[in-house]
């Protein structure tokens, strides 16, 4: 019992807990090519059961509890935040990576779970993670299949001919359903009503962004 204690084997229980969980989370997310991958899921998820673990017995002095236990645990929820928001960027009106900064920020949960010692909950919320991560990304593909029509309000140079923009969104299977035109002093705004895969349109938003004589994309 004493060398358990000092050893500490309910903290290697947790830590290998975490280990798995984080792995399996990151083992689909290296799959998926995703920046947040193996290595960093489980780090994420070690670091989180680990600093719980401390949370909830560094105010016990003699089996009495004399201090908050969860000022770490909530410095690890903020904490966790900036590795989130560095997955997250931003260019030419597209936003990536949110499902990446989401994945990290349930995996720190998941291991704050099993570090204050609810294996069971922890168990279940890994698996539950893993199966949105991988089972429902068949669906989320399939409805960025299924054709939608938007609203696109397109600015663009004074004088820009309509079949520039056309065309660059034909190159990407989107379709002109309906168009007015507006002319001012410093700009040609386009008011269109689009037809196309769902997938699409932040591409084609990306390649119209990416001309020179295209001033903003706005879809609604």
């Amino acid at each position: 019992m004493e060398i358990a204690r000092v050893l500490r084997a309910d903290l290697l229980l947790k830590l290998s807990l975490a280990v798995v969980l984080g792995g399996i989370i990151g083992f689909e997310r290296e799959i998926a090519g995703k920046p947040a991958g193996l290595r960093t899921n489980i780090l994420i998820c070690i670091g989180a059961a680990l600093l719980m673990d401390v949370s909830t017995r560094i105010g016990l002095v003699d089996g009495h509890r004399v201090g908050d236990p969860a000022r770490i645990a909530a410095q690890i929820v903020s904490g966790v935040g900036f590795l989130g928001a560095g997955t997250i960027m931003q260019a030419q009106g597209m936003v990536t990576g949110l499902t990446s900064a989401a994945t990290i920020w349930v995996v720190a949960a998941i291991g704050m779970t099993v570090g204050a010692g609810y294996y069971i909950e922890g168990m279940g919320a890994g698996l539950l993670v893993t199966f949105v991560l991988g089972g429902l990304g068949r669906i989320e593909h399939w409805v960025r299949r299924a054709r939608r029509t938007v609203s696109a309000t397109i600015r663009t140079r004074p004088g820009t001919e309509e079949a520039t923009v056309a065309t660059t969104l034909h190159a990407h299977g989107i379709r002109i359903e309906g168009r007015q035109m507006f002319d001012h002093d410093r700009d040609r705004t386009f008011e269109l009503k689009l037809s196309g895969p769902s997938r699409q349109f932040d591409i084609a938003t990306a390649a119209l962004l990416a001309r020179e004589d295209v001033f903003g994309v706005h879809l609604d």
